[in-house]
């Protein structure tokens, strides 16, 4: 897998990448302008298009899917070392999609964690929001006396939301589940998603980990 993947990546590589990769697809399209079969053929060999570069980009989009899953995964574990205390024990760590059963991201005999790798991208961010809110209301709902905290990269974004109006039956409306949950425990207490954040500031820590772990210095939010 590894030969291919580097196969793979050479051959992409080879067409140049945003500017020059347009330009790139600019000159062969003019170039076939006027080409029948056997001269389009070679015209296209020419520009270096053949069944190496299109396994190639198929093999980088197949292994692109799970991406976000292994940003969770590689990001968990490289922060571990950076957030425990000493002689802290880890009792559960959840490192794939959701929580696969278990409750939290992170467990330890002192706290409980989420981890958002999120990649915010401004304009509508909706479904983003809805996933870190979620994960928030699981932490300031938990049954614990342990810490709570949220982990992010980048507090910007997380802050800018959680500071705002934004009705909470809409943070709510895709989760039935949850939103049971939450209207069971809060009835109508809460309308928007800063007068819940302003109630949970205390209960939850949100902890940016560009200021905890090297590996994240100058990252943007992921």
């Amino acid at each position: 897998m590894e030969d291919e993947l580097l196969k793979a990546a050479a051959a992409i590589a080879g067409l140049g990448a945003r500017r020059e990769l347009t330009t790139r697809i600019g000159a062969i399209e003019e170039a076939l302008v006027g080409k029948q079969r056997r001269a389009a053929g070679r015209t296209i060999a020419d520009h270096g298009i053949d069944d190496v570069l299109l396994k190639g980009a198929l093999t980088i989009k197949e292994l692109a899917g799970q991406i976000h899953v292994l940003i969770h995964v590689v990001g968990i574990l490289v922060a571990l070392p950076h957030i425990l205390e000493r002689d802290e024990r880890i009792q559960s760590v959840s490192l794939g999609a959701g929580n696969t059963g278990r409750e939290h991201d992170l467990e330890t005999d002192r706290r409980i964690a989420e981890f958002k790798f999120i990649e915010w991208r401004g304009g509508s961010e909706s479904i983003r929001q809805n996933s870190l809110f979620l994960d928030l209301f699981n932490l300031a709902s938990a049954e614990t006396k342990k810490r709570r905290y949220m982990y992010v990269v980048d507090r910007e974004q997380p802050d800018r939301f959680l500071a705002n109006r934004r009705a909470l039956t809409s943070v709510l409306s895709r989760n039935a589940g949850a939103a049971a949950r939450f209207t069971a425990l809060y009835g109508e207490q809460f309308k928007t998603v800063a007068d819940y954040a302003d109630y949970i500031k205390d209960q939850v820590e949100i902890v940016d980990l560009r200021e905890l772990v090297p590996a994240f210095c100058g990252v943007g939010a992921r």
